[in-house]
């Protein structure tokens, strides 16, 4: 249907012209306004909000270290950490012994169901002279039924010192055992003089 401008009525004339007007105001103020720069402020808006958001819980984390200090302090008063740090101050004996701990316990396991045993094993070098605690950590590789490996893993995971199981790849053999790569870590008891 055709609008005849000549036939409209000068308040219908002046209607249309606002609406006109209106429509290429709204496509305008996208075109030229909202997408170069109220669309850049919003998600600079929104960054700054996630922001505050990671500062606070940062915040209430520090503003709690000194009261973990001191719990940290009465646990080993009481004896908690007694056992659970790998003996020794030296990584490399503390990565030896780690070993045979792990060699030990695959043995424990090597006749249950379908055995279970490690064909490698390999210390892993780290630069953790920063932290608190000095990690010592290995990397094992082991072939195992079903049920021996959740067995191993779980004594990996009790008992002292604490050993902690990292970067597990798990993959099915042919002959349907188990094939695992992990990493086992301890820790080392921070020194005397260390913060």
């Amino acid at each position: 249907m055709r609008i005849d401008a000549r036939r409209m009525s000068p308040a219908q004339s002046r209607l249309a012209a606002i609406v006109v007007t209106l429509i290429a105001l709204v496509i305008a103020y996208f075109l030229l306004l909202h997408w170069w720069f109220v669309s850049p402020l919003l998600n600079v808006r929104s960054q700054m909000q996630d922001l505050d958001a990671l500062h606070a819980r940062y915040a209430a984390a520090i503003a709690q270290q000194p009261l973990l200090q001191k719990r940290v302090q009465q646990l080993e008063r009481g004896g908690a950490t007694v056992g659970a740090f790998l003996p020794g101050n030296d990584p490399s004996i503390a990565s030896a012994d780690l070993i045979q701990r792990a060699t030990d316990l695959v043995a424990a396991h090597a006749h249950e169901g379908a055995g279970c045993n490690m064909p490698a094993k390999m210390p892993i070098e780290q630069d953790d002279s920063h932290a608190p605690f000095r990690r010592v950590s290995v990397s094992i590789t082991l072939d195992c039924g079903m049920q021996p490996f959740a067995a191993l893993l779980h004594d990996f995971n009790r008992g002292l010192p604490y050993l902690f199981v990292d970067d597990l790849q798990l993959a099915r053999s042919p002959t349907g055992r188990l094939q695992a790569q992990l990493t086992l870590t301890g820790y080392l008891r921070p020194a005397a003089g260390s913060p």
